[in-house]
């Protein structure tokens, strides 16, 4: 039943993808539309409109949805003895990636918040799909608390709008901030990047994220990281179009939030023993590089600086599309190989190229994305972004042009750390030998599995051998915030891509070199006797698979260094003995942000509510009472006024 499950869940996403992607095709080539819906009694008519920003977000929703059914539907199937649980989860696939469309698309404000919340529930609900492990229930938990957190600051943002406005449109926002000073504008948007910071998972609301990710199935966790997590920044980049204040400030709210962002997350990632919990962080990561891009975009409008808005707005964009791709396909990458080995921790795995090639090059391939290395899409979204700070750095003034220093160093450092991170994971996943024996004999994924990885690596290649059809095809949603691209924005943007399509021409022609050499060596290697022997192992006779390197000792260099700035937990071992017994030595990195913002509060109100336990005596007598106590206390609330004036007349008598 749920194979027949499963394939009616695909036909029914691929038929709502095909259905939205039509309208947001027309919309990203500049056709906006509007149309109304009646809701019901409830909303009335519901305005809904798509423009070329919510086209280009229902298209990277719909891809990403279809990769994630098709990969997980194989996925599922480790979990044969749960039939109807899996029937639920791939109903809620269907809810969620509904919800995610309204949430591009609807126009009003109660509106966009009932579909948030549906979004924010069926999410957590795929998460916990194995509910039976605490820890992925704790991990569920945490994400819906934070979820709501978030929710509360856009109902908040939501009403503030309405009770001066007197509309629930969307637009409401824009009327709001032409209607009050600059500093209550500010406030506003603080609310609401808050809000969706959280989603997004924006340093210090990201705390939710690495437990999360690991605690989903791998395809859920590449459709939360590759879209989920991405209508925090829509939700942003909305609320950018429709306020109008001082855009230097919300620029660098959104710059100096970023650069923290993007180096905590990678700082992070490097320490990390789980390989999805290494890329949760590194979806905080990349989520800075993109608020990088948006930051210096909205900067650039406050300083009416077209090519750093022009460049900034492009790179941010297109990094959307781009995180997307490698992060899902690294997520499926990590399902993979925990469907074979049965464990994610990076400490025990090894060697698995040999019998799984295919997996381990469709997560090298998004790896070295990832990393901003050419000719693949992760290089033309970050080449842009530092084409803008460049040029910004000359055409500021001082004050900014230090400002503008500072996100092009935290670039530089984390792309460098990235590629320390990705050198690691690979290396010490895929290459050398197991360090431990697996639980069955290692074997490819099924090609089911292996044909959604190919479509996303087409697009990832493509996107870098061939940049300008995407960077012309998303020229409309820059040209939301830079109206003025296309008369001295647009030649900046042109030569960009030129720029840019000649470095694709060029990483063309060195992928077809390796085609070609690595030919030429298949067809030598079939004339020769192939033999195999063990490496020479300076003279140790006994080798074994624990004296590789270790996913800690490989970054050892790194943690010394860092150690001071991160929280690092690990048990010291002093040997005294010559001959001494079996040793077991871990380490197990903390967020400092988590342990001060969230475990320090919850610990200090958990101390509170323990010396309130006495109010919950169990003694009927007592609850009683305390319904007499809360009654008297309304009838005083009440009736205040008459108190205070009879009071005053008491008190002028004497």
């Amino acid at each position: 039943m749920s194979k027949l499950y499963s394939t009616l869940t695909a036909a029914v996403i691929i038929i709502v993808a095909a259905v939205s992607s039509y309208p947001a095709i027309i919309a990203l080539a500049g056709g906006e539309q509007h149309f109304v819906l009646n809701a019901g009694f409830v909303f009335g008519p519901l305005p809904f409109m798509i423009d070329a920003l919510s086209g280009f977000m229902i298209l990277i929703i719909n891809f990403t949805v279809i990769t994630c059914i098709l990969y997980g539907r194989k996925y599922l199937e480790h979990y044969h003895d749960m039939v109807s649980n899996i029937n639920l989860h791939l109903f809620l696939i269907i809810v969620c990636h509904i919800a995610m469309l309204l949430v591009c698309t609807v126009q009003s404000l109660p509106g966009f918040l009932v579909a948030w919340e549906i979004m924010a529930i069926s999410s957590f609900l795929l998460v916990i799909f194995e509910y039976w492990k605490k820890d992925n229930l704790k991990a569920g938990l945490n994400y819906l608390i934070q979820s709501h957190i978030g929710v509360l600051f856009l109902t908040v943002a939501f009403i503030w709008v309405i009770v001066i406005t007197g509309s629930s449109d969307f637009t409401a926002i824009k009327l709001f901030s032409q209607k009050v000073p600059v500093p209550v504008s500010i406030t506003l948007f603080i609310l609401l990047f808050i809000g969706f910071g959280f989603k997004a998972g924006f340093v210090p609301f990201h705390t939710w994220l690495p437990y999360a990710h690991p605690a989903a199935p791998a395809h859920i966790s590449g459709m939360m990281s590759g879209v989920i997590i991405k209508l925090g920044i829509f939700g942003i980049l909305r609320v950018l179009l429709l306020i109008k204040s001082d855009f230097v400030i919300m620029g660098s709210i959104i710059l100096i939030v970023s650069m923290i962002s993007g180096l905590y997350g990678v700082m992070l990632a490097i320490i990390q023993h789980n390989l999805k919990k290494l890329l949760a962080y590194h979806s905080i990561e990349n989520i800075g590089i993109i608020g990088i891009g948006i930051g210096m975009g909205t900067l650039g409008i406050g300083l009416h600086n077209n090519y750093l808005a022009v460049l900034g707005f492009a790179g941010g964009i297109l990094h959307i599309l781009n995180h997307s791709l490698f992060k899902s396909l690294l997520f499926y990458g990590a399902g993979s190989v925990y469907l074979k080995t049965h464990t994610l921790n990076i400490e025990k795995l090894g060697g698995l190229v040999k019998s799984m090639p295919k997996t381990s090059a469709f997560f090298l391939i998004p790896a070295l994305a990832i990393c901003g290395l050419p000719p693949f899409n992760g290089f033309v979204s970050e080449f842009l972004i530092y084409s803008g700070l460049f040029t910004g750095l000359k055409s500021l003034n001082f004050s900014f042009s230090i400002f503008v220093l500072l996100a092009i160093c935290s670039l530089v450092i984390i792309g460098g750390l990235a590629i320390l991170c990705f050198t690691k994971a690979f290396g010490i996943v895929f290459l050398g030998s197991p360090r431990e024996k697996y639980p069955e004999e290692l074997s490819e994924v099924p090609n089911s599995m292996l044909f959604p990885k190919f479509l996303i690596t087409f697009f990832l290649i493509g996107i870098g051998l061939y940049p300008k059809v995407f960077l012309l095809s998303i020229q409309n949603v820059i040209g939301l915030f830079v109206p003025d691209m296309f008369s001295g924005g647009n030649n900046i943007f042109a030569s960009q891509i030129d720029i840019l399509s000649k470095v694709g021409l060029v990483g063309g022609l060195f992928l077809l070199i390796i085609l070609i050499v690595y030919s030429v060596k298949k067809i030598v290697e079939k004339r020769k006797s192939v033999y195999e022997s063990q490496t020479w192992g300076c003279g140790y006779v006994a080798p074994t698979g624990k004296l590789q390197y270790t996913a800690s000792s490989f970054v050892k260099s790194y943690v010394n260094l860092i150690e001071p700035v991160l929280s690092i937990k690990k048990n010291d071992i002093v040997i005294n003995e010559v001959f001494p017994k079996e040793l077991k030595y871990e380490s197990s990195p903390y967020d400092k942000i988590e342990y001060y913002l969230i475990d320090k509060n919850i610990k200090l109100i958990k101390k509170l509510l323990f010396k309130l336990y006495f109010l919950q005596n169990g003694k009927i007598q007592f609850y009683i009472l305390y319904g007499l106590f809360f009654i008297l206390f309304i009838i005083l609330y009440l009736n205040i006024e008459f108190i205070i004036s009879q009071l005053s007349s008491f008190l002028r008598m004497f």
